[in-house]
């Protein structure tokens, strides 16, 4: 049974031009891109490479991409970067200040709780949608970082404010980190236009391969490492880079700035997700999370009233279908979304269908069939 993934925004499949971008440096040249011999040399030219085409996807200039290992590593660089920086400013008065939301990723809410930073969450109202005045109103004197994210990764929702509270911020003399790991290499992002000072995004969410994402560090700012032990990425991430998943990475972006390649996918997607939710809302009491109109174009959240979402999950599942679900049955905390909590609703009942460069027609009809099937049977065994 060929199966249909529609779980895209959790992870994509990897682009064919990546992989045979990867293959030369999986299977032959192993070397250093930091050593000066010949075979140095090809791997540090192939990873400058990367790192342009990566620069041009988001609107970077190269210099500003430092490479990590993962969104995560990206985040925890960026939040406990802007901490220690801040830090010297406030010494002998009080404790750094970080403002952020309640729908961040929960790198940016860890981070900042691990650092035993002042913290202000500020919430989000049903949709998702955090308020710029509310947000900049929770600054002060101590603050060293507001942290808040492009798109939700949960439901979809753009977060139309960020360019209100990056200007608020820069006024306040306040860094702004943006998480734009879910967005980017679906929406279009340009770090020098939007004018945060760090900028986070990940490769495999948008083709690229998992172990290769990216901080962006406005010219002119600097953090200390999150990762130290070497001078690797200009003295601001140590470690030998990845050049095979960092390959793949540019290789991504590279197709998707190429010819228009993103705009022609997001509209393709968003047709798809429109067509799910069509056969989503056609059955009763199914509704739509999020904001219905400004969001991702490859992720839909959905509402199941009546059932739970593990069965729901694991039905769609047994048919061939992958989707993700904010309840606590996916999560490998074993905890409901944090983020559908914020907006006020149920986590347990939600369901998260997203596609991708890869989704076909045959998928969403696959979902369009098995939906209503598998939502049908479990009400009627519920009722029984």
């Amino acid at each position: 049974m060929a199966r249909a993934y529609l779980d895209h925004a959790s992870s994509s499949p990897l682009r064919t031009a990546a992989l045979e971008a990867m293959l030369p440096f999986l299977a032959g040249n192993p070397a250093d891109p930091g050593r000066v011999h010949s075979d140095g040399r090809v791997t540090r030219v192939a990873l400058e490479e990367a790192r342009e085409a990566v620069a041009a996807l988001v609107g970077a200039r190269p210099r500003e991409v430092v490479f990590t290992a993962t969104g995560t590593e990206a985040v925890n660089t960026a939040v406990w970067g802007a901490i220690a920086h801040g830090a010297p400013r406030h010494a002998g008065t009080k404790r750094s200040h970080v403002v952020t939301t309640a729908v961040e990723h929960s790198a940016v809410l860890e981070s900042c709780q691990r650092a035993d930073v002042d913290l202000t969450v500020v919430g989000v109202d049903r949709a998702g949608r955090f308020d710029a005045p509310a947000l900049l109103a929770a600054l002060r004197p101590e603050t060293v970082l507001v942290s808040v994210q492009l798109a939700n990764h949960e439901v979809g929702t753009l977060q139309g404010a960020v360019p209100d509270v990056v200007a608020g911020a820069r006024a306040h003399g306040t860094l702004v980190h943006v998480d734009a790991c879910a967005a980017a290499g679906h929406v279009p992002l340009d770090f020098a236009t939007l004018g945060p000072d760090l900028c986070s995004i990940t490769a495999h969410k948008l083709g690229g391969p998992k172990g290769a994402a990216a901080l962006l560090v406005r010219r002119g700012v600097r953090i200390p490492p999150f990762v130290v032990g070497g001078a690797q990425e200009r003295a601001r991430r140590a470690g030998i880079e990845d050049v095979p998943a960092i390959v793949g990475f540019g290789a991504a972006a590279r197709e998707l700035v190429a010819g228009a390649r993103l705009a022609q996918e997001a509209a393709t997607a968003l047709a798809q997700t429109e067509e799910l939710l069509d056969a989503a809302r056609a059955v009763e009491g199914v509704t739509q999370l999020g904001d219905p109109t400004s969001r991702l174009p490859h992720l839909v959240c959905l509402a199941v009233d009546g059932v739970e979402a593990e069965p729901v999950l694991l039905g769609l599942d047994q048919r061939g279908i992958a989707v993700h679900s904010g309840s606590s049955c996916s999560s490998e905390t074993l905890e409901p979304s944090p983020v559908l909590a914020a907006m006020g609703v149920d986590a347990e009942h939600s369901l998260r269908p997203s596609v991708g460069w890869s989704t076909t027609s045959a998928d969403i009809a696959a979902f369009a069939t098995a939906f209503p099937e598998v939502v049908g049977k479990l009400r009627a065994l519920r009722g029984a």
